[in-house]
């Protein structure tokens, strides 16, 4: 089944781009890898463990992944072209002593394996907690190899 096909098996779609907040480009492909510019958890604001929950934290880093996707297809056509997500770079908005930032951004993974299965869609990944702009909760980078 085609990755577009699993999303809307999912009810899930690709978000529209947003405007760019500065002066770089949504994505850099050197290769077969792309890199992307972080992309945010636009609809969810907030920060987890205070005024969000782990629960909600994790629907926001779906919502995160599914903007990255939606530039890995405006670069590449179709997502099918993915042959492998490399590495995701989760950080996520958090109240100062909170510690669960690792599950707050398994729901980005858990929708990359979901998507695209295990092969293609586990990656390593690194979940930390900081500021993010827009006061989003999730911004996530993507590295991801293509053919």
């Amino acid at each position: 089944m085609k990755p577009e096909d699993k999303l809307k098996e999912l009810g899930l779609e690709l978000p529209e781009k947003r405007t760019k907040g500065g002066n770089y480009i949504s994505c850099v492909r050197t290769g077969n890898l792309l890199f992307l510019s972080g992309s945010l958890s636009y609809d969810v604001i907030g920060k987890v463990g205070d005024t969000l929950t782990i629960e909600e934290g994790y629907a926001a880093s779906r919502q995160a992944i599914l903007f990255a996707l939606s530039t890995i297809k405006e670069e590449v056509g179709e997502l099918s072209k993915v042959k492998k997500f490399v590495k995701l770079l989760g950080m996520i908005n958090t109240a100062f002593d909170f510690t669960g930032q690792a599950k707050v951004m398994n729901g980005a993974s858990d929708l990359l394996v979901e998507v695209f299965g295990e092969d293609v869609g586990t990656h390593a990944r690194t979940a930390v907690g900081m500021m993010l702009p827009r006061g989003a909760a999730v911004e996530i980078d993507v590295i991801v190899e293509v053919e």
